[in-house]
């Protein structure tokens, strides 16, 4: 009896036997932990942020619209006419939150102070050229939100390159810096120098392929950028009708500037045109240089206009 007793205390105190855990191997456990900080990165991202009420019942929010360029295309034209609709709150600068590291990393929170004070009923946009061909963009946009109403407007690729070149040149003169001529960039080695970042910014399809990975095609409006220099009033109808806006806008807001030689804007018996930068004559540049730079932009053209099922009238 003694001895089966003995025998039953020992097989309760016996300690259990556990499986052994599989050894983890150090490097997936870093990744592991490293995809696990940036999934908490994403959540705080999302939903740490508050939205600033000031008394009057407006309020700092994130954009229910992005103009997502493209860089010498006329966002800052097209941002002062969407202005003039009473629904429309824009940020005044161009805010570069998802194209720069060091803003990008600061958070939404500090994305939604940049923006204007809005009424509930009004539609927030914001503008950054260079979101249209930086590959990050996009996959950064779509995280923050899915229904993105987005603004693109473009002009004729030849065109974009010389203003491009136009913009930096005045830059550096301001500065009484030197700055080498168009041709100097456009030509090297006898051939046109593709590898000049103002034509790469001028292949529109390469960067609307990285867009239409993250948002469908209804979801981004294209503006003819050089409709919109010649005609405004016809293109602004259309992105009214796109942000689903009540018509608002209408041709007395525009009135042509023979001094200027572009339309200016007119609200609430309150004329004002853009920037004097805006509209610099563009370089002289050799004729068959020129045709050179056109007819290296038919191919890439081609393939936009069956990406986007759309033509425009470009060289």
């Amino acid at each position: 009896m003694a001895a089966f007793l003995l025998g039953a205390v020992l097989l309760i105190v016996q300690p259990q036997i556990v499986p052994s855990r599989p050894a983890i191997n150090s490097n997936a456990e870093t990744s592991s932990q490293s995809v696990q900080t940036e999934l908490l990165k994403k959540t705080s991202q999302k939903n740490d942020f508050k939205e600033n009420i000031h008394s009057n019942g407006s309020c700092q929010q994130l954009p229910q619209t992005i103009i997502i360029g493209v860089r010498k295309g006329g966002t800052r034209a097209l941002l002062e006419m969407l202005s003039l609709h009473p629904d429309i709150a824009a940020a005044e600068s161009e805010v570069h939150f998802f194209d720069w590291e060091d803003h990008y990393r600061n958070g939404l929170q500090w994305y939604i102070n940049q923006m204007p004070f809005s009424y509930p009923h009004q539609i927030t946009v914001e503008k950054t050229p260079a979101y249209f061909t930086s590959p990050k963009v996009p996959e950064r946009v779509y995280n923050m939100n899915q229904s993105m109403r987005l603004l693109l407007i473009l002009r004729d690729p030849s065109e974009r390159v010389l203003s491009d070149y136009t913009q930096v040149f005045y830059n550096h003169m301001q500065k009484h810096k030197p700055y080498p001529s168009i041709e100097q960039f456009l030509i090297k080695n006898g051939e046109l120098n593709v590898d000049y970042k103002a034509i790469n910014r001028s292949l529109y399809y390469i960067h609307m392929q990285n867009w239409l990975k993250y948002f469908p095609l209804d979801h981004i409006h294209i503006v003819d950028g050089d409709k919109l220099i010649k005609d405004p009033f016809p293109e602004i109808e259309k992105v009214e009708r796109f942000l689903k806006l009540s018509p608002q806008i209408n041709a007395s807001n525009f009135y042509f500037n023979k001094t200027k030689g572009f339309y200016c804007l007119r609200d609430s018996g309150r004329e004002r045109c853009l920037h004097e930068s805006k509209g610099r004559a563009h370089p002289q540049i050799d004729t068959r240089l020129l045709e050179k730079l056109q007819e290296y932009f038919h191919e890439p053209n081609k393939k936009f206009f069956e990406l986007v099922g759309r033509t425009f009238d470009w060289h």
